[in-house]
């Protein structure tokens, strides 16, 4: 009797423990061929397969967006530009918005039918608008991943439409949506539910959003869903609550339905026990450095970037900051010279991550006659 006592007592503590102790670290059940959820600074938090090449589908337009919005930073192309759309770009199949053969229609709306409701059409029209022909684009696609570290990726295409030895990995497809949302544009369409797109001679096609989690998910701001039948459901989605942004990627889910709930899982459990902490920022008020042999006695300095660390929400209040300046400075000094140290430090002393401190205005040298002119305003 007493045995079974003391047995019971064990199992009740396990089942009052065991819940508690485990819930913010439980692993999403994941039903797909690849997946990974990852943070704004590619630290990887759950992984399925990430390596396995696979078909993506129109996953594959995360990298014609990418290519739109550098050729815009670069000045190449421009939102308000002209885009003649072909015979060819016209004719594409799949998801579209109907586009007119010989019709003028502005890179704006081009890309945002891409980003909204995965216009196939618009992708072959941006890509021989940026490449001259869609062979040069696709070049160029392979190019840019390799540049970004995407070596099991390989294009055929700038649509994903099937085809023969076009795939990528859950990772890859991470890697290159992080590099898309450093585009400030694509966030003003990504997250728009629906729209109307209008045609040079009036007509309208209407727009819905293929990622259906920007309007039921809450913080998801962007990404792309793909279909098709060998790629299965795939979706690669990216939502922000605060300073917290995570990427999540599903490649082959067995339906619809399935691949938003496991996106959907997977950023639950990033937003439940992860976060970016700003420990201290650019605003953040640092006492001005005495400076010798400057017009100015006192040089203002600051952050030259914020202090954030990205980790579990348990450990963000055990980390601290500490400020190492310059002891001794002499002028000149310009703006953004580095005068000291910003150190973000663990339990045990060690340095996590370090910001530097800069100087926030410019100190001239002192000449010979501002010596003179300083010691007379003294007498």
């Amino acid at each position: 009797m007493k045995k079974l006592s003391v047995f019971i007592l064990l199992v009740i503590a396990l089942v009052c423990i065991t819940p508690t102790a485990c819930k913010a670290e439980s692993v999403v059940k994941l039903d797909c061929k690849s997946a990974i959820l990852i943070s704004e600074d590619g630290q990887v938090l759950q992984e399925h397969n990430p390596d396995a090449k696979r078909p993506i589908a129109s996953m594959t337009k995360i990298m014609t967006l990418l290519l739109c919005y550098e050729s815009l930073s670069q000045n190449k192309i421009q939102l308000d530009q002209d885009v003649v759309v072909s015979q060819l770009a016209s004719s594409m199949g799949g998801s579209q918005v109907f586009l007119d053969a010989n019709c003028t229609y502005k890179v704006e709306n081009l890309i945002k039918s891409i980003i909204i409701c995965s216009a196939n059409d618009s992708c072959v029209a941006m890509a021989e608008h940026i490449c001259g022909s869609v062979e040069a684009f696709v070049d160029k696609m392979n190019s840019r991943a390799k540049e970004l570290g995407c070596n099991s990726t390989c294009f055929q295409n700038c649509t994903g439409l099937p085809a023969v030895n076009h795939f990528s990995t859950a990772k890859d497809i991470a890697t290159m949506m992080l590099e898309l949302i450093k585009h400030e544009h694509y966030f003003k369409c990504s997250n728009t539910w629906m729209e109307d797109f209008v045609h040079p001679s009036g007509r309208v096609t209407g727009m819905t959003n293929t990622n259906k989690l920007v309007r039921f998910y809450q913080g998801c701001d962007g990404g792309k869903t793909g279909y098709t039948s060998e790629a299965g459901h795939c979706l690669c989605a990216t939502a922000k609550r605060g300073d917290t942004r995570f990427v999540s990627v599903v490649i082959g889910a067995p339906d619809s339905k399935s691949r938003f709930k496991q996106t959907s899982d997977m950023l639950n459990y990033g937003f439940a026990n992860y976060q970016n902490t700003c420990y201290a920022s650019v605003d953040t008020q640092l006492d001005s450095i005495s400076i010798t042999g400057g017009k100015e006695k006192l040089v203002d300095v600051g952050l030259a970037d914020n202090l954030s660390f990205f980790g579990k929400k348990s450990d963000s209040s055990k980390l601290s900051v500490e400020y190492q300046l310059s002891e001794k400075l002499s002028a000149p000094i310009a703006v953004g010279d580095k005068v000291g140290v910003a150190n973000l430090l663990n339990p045990n002393g060690q340095i996590v991550k370090s910001v530097d401190i800069i100087a926030k205005n410019s100190v001239e040298k002192m000449s010979y006659w501002d010596y003179i002119r300083r010691i007379i305003s003294q007498r």
